[in-house]
C-alpha cells in the first residue's frame, strides 16, 4: 500500500481552457509508470471547458451539482451526481456547470505516447451554451 499525502494546492483553471471560474484539484498526473491522469474539477454556475478532445478518450464522473456536456454535432445533455460520461478518443466535446448550479466532476484521461492528454480548441460561445435544455427538460 502507498499513501500519497496531498501537497498540491487547488489551482484556478486557465482562461485558455475554461470560460468562467473553475478550480482544479489534481488527483493523479500521468507518469512514465502510468499515463493516466485524474482531477476533481469544480465549476461555478455557467463555467465550462473550451471544446477539446483526448487521444485516448475521457471519462467524467459527476460528484456534485448539475452540469452540461456536449459532443460535436450532438445535443447538449444535462448531467447529475453519479452520472458517468465517456467521450470517445478524438471526440470533440465540452462540459461544465449548468447556468444556475455549481458542478464538480472527476475527469480521468490517458496521455498519448508523447505525454499529451488533451488537445484544446476554441471556447464554447455564449450562443452555443444558451442552447442547453432547461434543467427540467434534461431529465431527473
Amino acid at each position: 500500500m502507498q499513501i500519497t499525502r496531498n501537497t498540491l494546492d487547488t489551482v484556478a483553471g486557465p482562461a485558455d481552457w475554461f470560460t468562467g471560474t473553475v478550480y482544479v484539484d489534481t488527483i493523479a498526473g500521468p507518469t512514465q509508470v502510468s499515463p493516466v491522469g485524474a482531477a476533481a474539477v469544480h465549476f461555478t454556475p455557467g463555467a465550462r471547458t473550451a471544446w477539446h478532445m483526448h487521444p485516448h478518450g475521457q471519462t467524467i464522473w459527476v460528484t456534485e451539482g448539475v452540469g452540461l456536456c456536449q459532443r460535436e454535432g450532438g445535443p447538449i445533455e444535462v448531467i447529475r451526481p453519479g452520472d458517468r460520461v465517456f467521450f470517445e478518443p478524438g471526440e470533440n466535446h465540452w462540459h461544465g456547470a449548468a447556468p444556475t448550479r455549481l458542478m464538480t466532476h472527476v475527469a480521468i484521461q490517458q496521455a498519448d505516447e508523447q505525454g499529451k492528454p488533451v488537445d484544446w480548441g476554441r471556447h464554447v460561445s455564449d450562443d452555443e451554451y444558451a442552447q442547453a435544455p432547461s434543467l427540467e427538460e434534461g431529465g431527473r
